[in-house]
């Protein structure tokens, strides 16, 4: 059947995800699902009781305070060859103050790829290790490691800093001797793959980890983490975050930089997704060819590899191509990168070992082979290995030429060549959330709870619940409700008024959720000036979102007006100030009576609709007054 719902009433419906997930339906009017909504709550209550634990005890807990020697640390800012920028600015100084806070910091910054999130994890580990303090920079693979590695030994050179790297890429004997030299604390810096977590790892004083592209990391790495780190201070950097973090960093558990700001003489990538064409793939990697530049090639599967080889090879031979993947050896892979890296080769050819931070200036085009077959995030990172120079770079995901792609598929590739402009990854990751759903914020049950209320209805419960554990209250916060107003009057924004349903539905929304009158009347002077005169029907529906207002004030369920006058049932049957009311009451004289379920009759002739609402907002105007001065003497 069909439910329909008035649109002053709009907060109630709240959506439940954005595909057509396995959904139960409950019956209307059966319990069940005020049942559901009720055990999740609980749940809820209780996740957000251990975030606010983990992020109390973090407020009491004590950190070393890590301020690096002025002088020093502006030689050392000195040697960042470009200027930053302001929101790389504020989010150094955001993370050079929590060094500084004496409590251990828990800091997301959330920077598209190549807006310069390394260079404030340089600074933070030039704090920590000038003073003193060692530092774990946590990456998710081994080629990233190398170049953080380059990248760290580059800016700590000639410095008191010794820098090592722990990575497959590392033979067992140096891997030893750098064991060895974290355990007794001459090993100032190490940058490293999770080969950084193993147990037989120990740190002598261990005081900042770094986390790179923490999506990669799974959730027991991150329990590790947690376990060496009691009091330690914590950065984590991401382009894209995974739903968890961001809806940490949203519900105030954890802090969050932005960079959005994209460094100065960056040209956004240009995207095309299309079906495979070999002409195309030959024209985009021959225009880069003859620019001077390089490309990546990159394919879902190692199994894809030899069939694109004879492709480059047949089509292409005039091209020199690498190929790269994660299953060789690690000497190999690192003597196919550092030629790749020093220009040797026109293509490198590889599986998404690329895909985190890897940093070639030269190489700006990319092909992704069946760009169906992976994730949006993926994607994302994919698209960020090129264009990190001043030169325009082109991406092209190609599908397959003779198949239709799942719907999935199709909304990830859309999003991407919607999400053109620079500093687009954290939009990406609320979309990311939108199409997945988050989960649970703490362990290993993903996505379990949001599948039983929905997203949004889900965040909403959150959030009720962290703010009512920070204010103290330790049970379910009380159900919301929506007042029902029955006056006879047709209320909407008509679509010859305002054409587009999406704005339309917004605009509803937002009135959802004003608050007082002085919001009413900046929403009203809002929709003139961006729709033009309000029509008698819109004018109607902002006096009843008024009287809704009012009703959710005074605790009244419902409010009717006829031709005789206007009745007003509270919720609950009851109201704040009884004496008042039946004063009230009382002074109406035969124009008003208390009907025996405590509903309130007003007895007026109202044959008009102005006259309906303009009768319905006195008196719920002096109900609001006579409710609040019983709420004062209460307490």
């Amino acid at each position: 059947g069909l439910l329909l719902l008035p649109v002053e009433n709009i907060e109630l419906l709240t959506r439940y995800g954005s595909e057509d997930a396995e959904v139960a339906l409950d019956r209307l009017g059966g319990g069940a699902w005020q049942a559901r909504k009720a055990r999740m709550k609980r749940r809820i209550l209780d996740m957000a009781g251990e975030l606010i634990k983990v992020a109390a005890q973090r407020f009491v807990r004590q950190a070393p305070r890590l301020v690096p020697p002025e002088g020093l640390y502006g030689e050392f800012a000195a040697r960042f060859a470009f200027e930053e920028t302001e929101d790389q600015a504020t989010a150094i100084d955001a993370v050079l103050s929590d060094l500084n806070e004496g409590r251990p910091m828990d800091r997301l910054v959330c920077g598209d790829v190549g807006f310069g999130k390394t260079e404030v994890a340089l600074r933070a580990a030039f704090a920590a290790a000038i003073s003193g303090r060692q530092v774990a920079v946590v990456v998710p693979t081994t080629l990233l490691a190398r170049q953080h590695f380059r990248t760290f030994s580059e800016r700590f050179k000639g410095l008191p800093v010794q820098v090592a790297q722990l990575s497959r890429f590392v033979g067992s004997a140096e891997m030893k001797q750098t064991r060895a030299a974290l355990a007794d604390g001459t090993m100032d810096i190490v940058v490293g793959t999770h080969a950084v977590l193993a147990k037989n790892i120990a740190f002598k004083d261990l005081g900042l980890i770094i986390v790179d592209e923490e999506q990669h990391f799974g959730v027991s790495h991150k329990e590790r983490l947690k376990a060496l780190q009691a009091d330690v201070h914590v950065l984590t950097l991401s382009a894209t975050p995974i739903p968890r973090t961001l809806q940490l960093a949203m519900t105030g558990v954890r802090d969050l930089s932005i960079i959005a700001t994209p460094p100065v003489d960056r040209l956004a990538v240009r995207t095309f997704v299309t079906p495979f064409d070999p002409l195309t793939v030959r024209e985009a990697l021959l225009r880069e060819r003859y620019r001077g530049g390089q490309s990546f090639y990159v394919v879902p599967r190692i199994e894809d590899l030899p069939e694109v080889k004879k492709f480059l090879d047949t089509e292409m031979p005039e091209t020199t191509v690498a190929i790269a993947h994660g299953q060789m050896a690690a000497g190999q892979l690192e003597d196919v990168m550092t030629a790749f890296y020093e220009g040797k080769y026109d293509v490198l050819l590889s599986t998404t070992i690329v895909e985190s931070g890897l940093d070639i200036p030269t190489a700006n085009t990319l092909i992704v082979h069946r760009a169906d077959m992976f994730g949006l995030a993926q994607l994302y990172q994919l698209r960020g290995r090129v264009g990190r120079s001043k030169a325009r770079a082109y991406a092209l995901f190609t599908t397959p030429a003779n198949r239709t792609l799942t719907a999935q598929a199709e909304q990830r590739l859309k999003v991407l060549q919607t999400l053109d402009t620079l500093g687009a990854g954290f939009q990406l990751a609320s979309h990311d959330l939108d199409i997945r759903g988050a989960g649970n914020l703490l362990g290993d049950a993903q996505s379990g709870h949001i599948k039983e209320v929905g997203y949004e209805l889900y965040q909403q419960m959150l959030e009720d619940a962290v703010t009512a554990l920070k204010a103290g209250i330790a049970e379910p916060v009380e159900e919301a409700w929506s007042p029902t107003i029955a006056l006879g009057a047709p209320v909407t924004i008509p679509e010859t008024y305002v054409e587009d349903l999406g704005v339309r539905l917004a605009l509803y929304r937002r009135l959802s959720t004003l608050e007082n009158d002085a919001e009413m009347e900046s929403f009203g002077a809002e929709l003139i000036d961006r729709f033009g005169p309000l029509p008698p029907e819109v004018e109607q529906l902002l006096k009843i979102v008024t009287i809704k207002i009012l009703c959710l004030a005074a605790n009244v369920a419902k409010v009717e007006a006829g031709p005789k006058g206007v009745v007003v049932h509270f919720r609950d049957k009851s109201f704040a100030n009884p004496q008042g009311l039946v004063a009230y009451v009382a002074e109406q004289a035969s124009f008003a009576r208390v009907r025996p379920d405590m509903s309130v009759v007003f007895i007026r002739e109202l044959d008009s609709i102005p006259a309906r609402l303009k009768t319905a907002t006195q008196v719920m105007r002096s109900l609001v007054q006579i409710a609040g001065r019983g709420v004062k003497k209460a307490a």
